[in-house]
């Protein structure tokens, strides 16, 4: 049957699990981090799946600006500005261990990728013992290698860290064409709002 990353979880002392999802296998490390994706849809041709580190920091950049100007937003001087002051921060981020990301490959070319940003957090009644949530964000795949479930497989591996680091709230932000990925791997909308001083007119 299908397993989920929740069943990886469950079984901590095994040295190596594996698990079938729409198809495809995914194989998790000792402490459940993703190593790869053995892709159904591309014979025998194999997606691998990594952790991201600093030196990712101008790809991790590319997709934050790409991900933007592909849901719609016109590509003016304020992503460039955006950027400009994303990439060390997301660097400094990572080397504090508050940015964690994991990235897809196809023979050695980034095609996805996704990143969990951990957050200090009062606690909750919807987590009343923890100090700490996710926000999810990043998630970016290439044009011509969308509607292959890298996404989903992306987001699970987020989700997965999460439950190991006993997060139980992650957040995002979704448009509208991305509500029902992130529903299917099981987001669901909130009451939140949010104010914002206007940058461009």
């Amino acid at each position: 049957g299908i397993r989920t990353a929740r069943d990886c979880n469950s079984q901590a002392h095994s040295r190596m699990k594996s698990f079938r999802y729409d198809g495809q296998r995914l194989l998790f490390g000792g402490r459940h981090t993703p190593r790869t994706i053995v892709s159904s849809y591309t014979g025998s041709r194999m997606l691998e799946t990594r952790t991201a580190t600093a030196a990712d920091a101008a790809t991790i950049t590319r997709h934050r600006h790409r991900m933007f100007v592909d849901a719609g937003r016109r590509d003016t001087p304020v992503l460039a500005v955006m950027s400009q002051h994303f990439e060390p921060w997301v660097v400094r981020m990572m080397n504090e261990g508050k940015y964690l990301g994991w990235l897809t490959e196809d023979d050695g070319k980034v095609v996805a990728g996704a990143g969990l940003l951990l957050l200090d957090w009062p606690p909750h009644p919807l987590d009343p013992h923890g100090m700490q949530r996710g926000y999810l964000l990043n998630v970016y795949v290439e044009q011509e290698y969308r509607r292959r479930k890298l996404a989903s497989h992306l987001i699970e591996y987020a989700l997965a860290e999460a439950r190991r680091r006993k997060i139980r709230v992650v957040s995002l932000h979704s448009t509208d064409e991305g509500r029902l990925l992130y529903e299917s791997t099981g987001f669901r909308q909130t009451n939140e709002m949010f104010y914002v001083e206007p940058v461009e007119a």
